[in-house]
């Protein structure tokens, strides 16, 4: 009897912890998703609250539990831009280790990047490239353009939730709120066109949270489809329009407006960073893709990977 083995990827993120369960060819098994908030004060403290860490840690139990029936014989976990900011960092991987089974390993900016162009690309046909991936995370975001392998990249601090803790207190956003918001946005960017030529790109392509979840409410989704998102598309006015709704809106409205209510509180923040992209690099759409920086870690423990 031949014994079945599998490989497993984890992302710790600054909002949520995801897990990616795939067999020896890459086929996808299992891929939950977990809201924690991990990176919950830490732009503000530069420490891991103890809260925001035991949250994440009852995750990790419970995704040991996963590994452990799925028969995983290899795990490869990161951390990426709480962890990263955080000074208290290494007692949350301390503990992490304890939970999970498994050290995770402290990602930098521009390896998140690589891994996501990677996870991003995967089944994308060559002639649609040059690619320019936005990895629109909790903490940071990822631009990297490439066709096959990424030609440049930089690792921003732009996120959900580094921008609501940051410049949105009220509820709704105030208006001067908003516009501090875009003037943060507008600052990183300048760092972006220093590094990445955007007019090369033929196809960009948007990961993570918010663009997923902006692509489910643009779809009318009640309750969150991955094979609808992805590869959908979006455009820049439906991402205006999107914004305008969610931004005038309460929490307690959003969590009504979202396939997936835990995003309610920080979607406004992630949405401006998303539109002011769009509107500053002149980009006119967007390639929805479910396929990220978990692609790209469980392929960097299958057989044939490099």
């Amino acid at each position: 009897m031949v014994c079945r083995v599998n490989v497993a990827a984890i992302d710790i993120g600054t909002n949520s912890v995801r897990l990616l369960i795939a067999d020896a060819t890459g086929r996808e098994i299992e891929r939950p998703m977990r809201i924690t908030r991990l990176g919950q004060g830490v732009d503000v403290t530069g420490t891991l609250a103890p809260e925001a860490m035991a949250r994440t840690l009852a995750v990790l139990a419970e995704y040991r539990s996963a590994l452990q029936r799925s028969n995983v014989t290899r795990v490869r976990a990161t951390a990426t831009s709480a962890a990263r900011d955080a000074k208290n960092s290494q007692q949350f991987f301390d503990a992490a280790e304890l939970a999970l089974g498994v050290r995770p390993e402290l990602l930098s900016g521009e390896e998140e990047a690589r891994l996501s162009f990677r996870g991003a690309t995967h089944g994308l046909p060559t002639e649609l490239g040059p690619f320019l991936i936005i990895d629109l995370g909790g903490g940071s975001t990822e631009f990297v353009l490439g066709t096959s392998q990424p030609e440049a990249l930089i690792s921003t601090q732009l996120g959900c939730v580094r921008m609501t803790e940051r410049r949105l207190f009220t509820d709704p956003p105030s208006a001067a709120e908003l516009e501090a918001c875009f003037d943060d946005v507008r600052r990183e960017l300048e760092r972006v066109r220093k590094v990445i030529d955007v007019k090369r790109a033929r196809t960009v392509v948007g990961l993570a949270g918010t663009c997923t979840a902006l692509s489910a409410m643009q779809l009318g989704l009640v309750h969150y489809d991955a094979t609808r998102t992805h590869h959908s598309r979006i455009t820049r006015s439906q991402v205006e329009a999107l914004f305008r709704r969610l931004s005038a809106a309460t929490v307690v409205q959003r969590r009504g407006m979202l396939a997936e209510p835990a995003r309610a509180e920080v979607i406004v923040g992630g949405a401006a960073v998303l539109l002011t992209i769009l509107r500053e690099l002149l980009l006119d759409e967007l390639l929805v893709s479910e396929r990220d920086i978990l692609d790209g870690l469980a392929a960097s423990l299958l057989p044939a990977a490099p």
